[in-house]
């Protein structure tokens, strides 16, 4: 039973709980919970305490199909991806060209990219090379530092299906990716958090990425390089992690650039985006206005 963030029509931003086919609205059901879902994780086990006592007869039930839903997290401090960790993926990357990193290679994504789980995503007018790339994105749920493997389990918050696209010109530019990762709307993220404690094992989690109805990526997140628990303890070396940070475990082979002959996006074209036991997300592409 995910948590999601809502609107009806032009209204405010509102967080609920998924049940179903319904949203129950948890600043009816659960006033005392925080508003956002970074504040909620912050909470900690009173916040959970409150949400799981709220259930399908708790005042504040929505029809899901009555409502918009938005980016879960849409201002975290931090939206850090992993490349190269599906190695079918870093097979095809060196095809291209590019060296299989030793080490874990993590980049930025900037925040401003962020965007909901169905909204439209922009075609630069200034980029031809237009990618998608199906992921599994971690959210941090504790303040954390130094962390071992072993350890990490316990700071995470939930998971989201993501869509890292890549505008491959900008990003082959330079080598931190970071421009060619963060034009605005490049960051499709939900549709909701499902919470850690509903996930048995994160480790096992069919993903698929198709556009236009053709699949383009399928996997499972038992192939990650470097998995989960060493990426956090990995990156908690070098920064503070905190409530909402956005974490994207890396993509599997099939992205357009190296399929043969590569294929970019276009406007009109349809992502979507799937991972078994978290739902999916689907964007269609515009032309940059």
């Amino acid at each position: 039973m995910p948590l999601a963030v809502f609107s009806q029509a032009d209204g405010p931003r509102r967080l609920g709980k998924v049940i179903g086919d319904q949203v129950i609205d948890l600043g009816i059901a659960a006033p005392g919970l925080p508003g956002d879902v970074a504040g909620f994780l912050a909470a900690g086990e009173p916040a959970l305490a409150a949400y799981r006592a709220v259930g399908p007869d708790s005042p504040g039930a929505l029809p899901l199909s009555a409502v918009r839903l938005h980016a879960p997290v849409p201002n975290p401090e931090k939206f850090l991806a992993i490349g190269m960790n599906y190695s079918d993926h870093g097979a095809e990357a060196k095809e291209l060209g590019l060296d299989v990193p030793k080490w874990q290679v993590w980049f930025n994504k900037q925040v401003s990219c962020i965007n909901g789980p169905y909204d439209d995503v922009v075609a630069p007018r200034v980029s031809e090379k237009l990618d998608y790339e199906a992921e599994l994105a971690v959210v941090i749920g504790k303040t954390c530092r130094y962390l071992t493997p072993e350890e990490a389990p316990s700071v995470v918050g939930g998971y989201m299906v993501a869509n890292d696209v890549s505008a491959r010109d900008w990003q082959m530019r330079t080598g931190t990716m970071t421009l060619g990762k963060s034009f605005d709307t490049h960051g499709p993220i939900g549709p909701w958090l499902t919470l850690a404690e509903e996930v048995a094992d994160p480790h096992d989690l069919d993903l698929r990425m198709l556009v236009n109805g053709e699949e383009r990526q399928h996997a499972n997140t038992s192939q990650l390089v470097h998995d989960i628990w060493a990426q956090i303890s990995y990156l908690s070396q070098v920064m503070t992690l905190r409530p909402g940070d956005i974490l994207a475990t890396g993509t599997p082979a099939g992205v357009g650039v190296a399929r043969k002959p590569p294929v970019f996006l276009q406007p009109g074209d349809v992502m979507r985006v799937e991972i078994a036991g978290l739902g999916h997300i689907e964007n269609r592409v515009i032309a940059d206005r």
